[in-house]
């Protein structure tokens, strides 16, 4: 009994380890995309500050005109780097994510295949119809999840791709 409680101990061992890897993970490219964001807000308030008092020595309406189209440019140019950053910083970590889960999934229902396996050894009439429904259960799991996480990368990479088109 004990070497059960031990297995058990083990998976959750594990699974609590990942959980972990995962937060750290999400908590890191958190911090880096609020530093993006903070850092493209005070340039953009002080680039603000400098465009508004180029603007009141223009000496007339077209140079003003002028002025406010480049700052406008420049701005949009700006916010769309940032979007950018962001964005591939989103698909790295939904890439890293999906593989975690990936490995997790992959490990995690091999180890708990075994587990089952060695409880129903245990049993006084081991069912293989069960463990096989399991097994195709978790495969099934294993697959889906691998088939999401490719087209949502996939879905990331196009975005990335016509934003990229967008800007030229």
């Amino acid at each position: 009994m004990a070497s059960k409680q031990d297995q058990m101990n083990e998976l959750q061992k594990k699974n609590l380890e990942a959980a972990m890897r995962l937060a750290q993970m999400s908590i890191e490219n958190s911090q880096r995309i609020m530093e993006i964001q903070v850092n493209a807000a005070k340039r953009l308030f002080e680039e603000g500050v400098e465009n508004a008092r180029a603007l009141t020595a223009a000496k007339d309406p077209k140079s003003m005109m002028d002025m406010r189209a480049h700052f406008a440019q420049n701005t949009t140019e700006q916010m769309l780097a940032c979007a950018r950053q962001i964005t591939e910083i989103t698909a790295a970590t939904q890439a890293e994510f999906g593989k975690l889960i990936g490995e997790q999934l992959s490990t995690g229902s091999a180890d708990m295949f075994e587990a089952m396996q060695k409880m129903f050894k245990g049993m006084p009439i081991a069912d293989q119809n069960a463990l096989g429904a399991m097994q195709t259960a978790m495969d099934t799991t294993r697959a889906a999840f691998e088939q999401m996480t490719r087209a949502s990368t996939e879905a990331f990479q196009s975005f990335t791709q016509q934003a990229g088109k967008g800007r030229r």
